[in-house]
């Protein structure tokens, strides 16, 4: 795969969900916008005063969306925090379906510049917007070795996270840790056992990028913004691919849809807070055949759920 391409993960799945057909008219955001599969599929879809908001923090991905000529078409650069106000600087005070791909896109991975992947000896950097915040190497040159552990096991769920924090520490003290061939290595040297087929670096360069990144947190800010946008019937639809941020997406979908409240409070249920989402279908994976043509998608999940009046 060349730098700069992308084969979306469930792309027809994500975009028939939105349930175009009903709306054609209407405002759809595509929150990230990576190389533009999802906005392009639903511009083709959409009818003349429809519309597409394509959001990412990518600086690169801002570029490469000005390549769509078409005047239905928006891209504001903004963090998932900035939802609301990236939609403001558009124009939109309410939208009619929200689209979230979640995690690290193809050609973040396949360009070594960005650091992202240990398949190639590179800058260590990691971060989605290389203009804000500190990269990989300048984190692990600062942050304290109890820090590193939590980093890794929390976000990486790896079960050798004290034995790489240690083997980074210990590293550091003879020079920065400045490239992904050095961190593999460390993390290789460390990690005594590891599932098949699986690089024994994959959880720990994981975990550093969601943690720079603030990917969870990003993701735990956004979603309350997308609901509160969204018209009645406008769907809020989520590709996952990692447990974590399936987890944030299943529970916000599913206390939305069921509202509840602390026990033995005295409360009839028509007393209850009414539900703000109804979940639509049960979650979706990629099939035999996408898997074939994309082995990145094997951890994808899509969840979608629906905006009540």
């Amino acid at each position: 795969m060349s730098i700069g391409a992308h084969l979306p993960v469930l792309l027809h799945a994500a975009v028939d969900a939105l349930a175009l057909e009903q709306r054609a008219e209407g405002t759809f955001v595509d929150a990230t916008f990576g190389r533009g599969g999802h906005s392009r599929l639903i511009l083709e879809r959409l009818g003349p005063h429809g519309r597409v908001i394509a959001i990412d923090r990518d600086p690169e991905a801002i570029v490469a969306a000005r390549e769509i000529r078409d005047p239905r078409f928006t891209a504001v650069g903004a963090r998932f925090s900035e939802l609301q106000e990236a939609l403001a600087a558009a124009r939109a005070t309410a939208v009619d379906g929200v689209l979230f791909d979640l995690g690290v896109s193809s050609p973040q991975l396949d360009d070594p510049r960005r650091g992202f992947s240990f398949r190639f000896d590179a800058p260590l950097d990691m971060r989605m917007d290389p203009t804000r915040g500190p990269s990989a190497s300048e984190w692990l040159a600062q942050a304290d070795e109890a820090d590193i552990r939590e980093v890794i096991s929390s976000y990486g769920e790896e079960r050798f996270a004290k034995q790489i924090a240690k083997a980074i520490v210990a590293a550091r003290r003879r020079g920065p840790i400045r490239r992904t061939g050095e961190l593999a290595a460390l993390v290789a040297a460390a990690v005594r056992t590891r599932e098949p087929g699986q690089d024994p670096a994959t959880r720990t360069f994981q975990a550093l990028r969601i943690h720079l990144n603030q990917e969870l947190e990003e993701l735990s800010l956004a979603l309350p913004q997308a609901l509160a946008s969204l018209r009645p019937s406008g769907r809020l639809v989520a590709i996952s691919f990692h447990s974590l941020e399936d987890r944030i997406v299943k529970r916000f979908m599913r206390e939305a849809a069921r509202p509840t409240l602390p026990e033995r409070l005295p409360l009839r249920a028509r007393d209850l807070p009414a539900p703000k989402l109804r979940l639509v279908g049960k979650p979706i994976k990629p099939g035999t055949e996408e898997l074939r043509a994309n082995p990145r998608a094997r951890s994808a999940v899509l969840r979608v759920a629906e905006k009540l009046a």
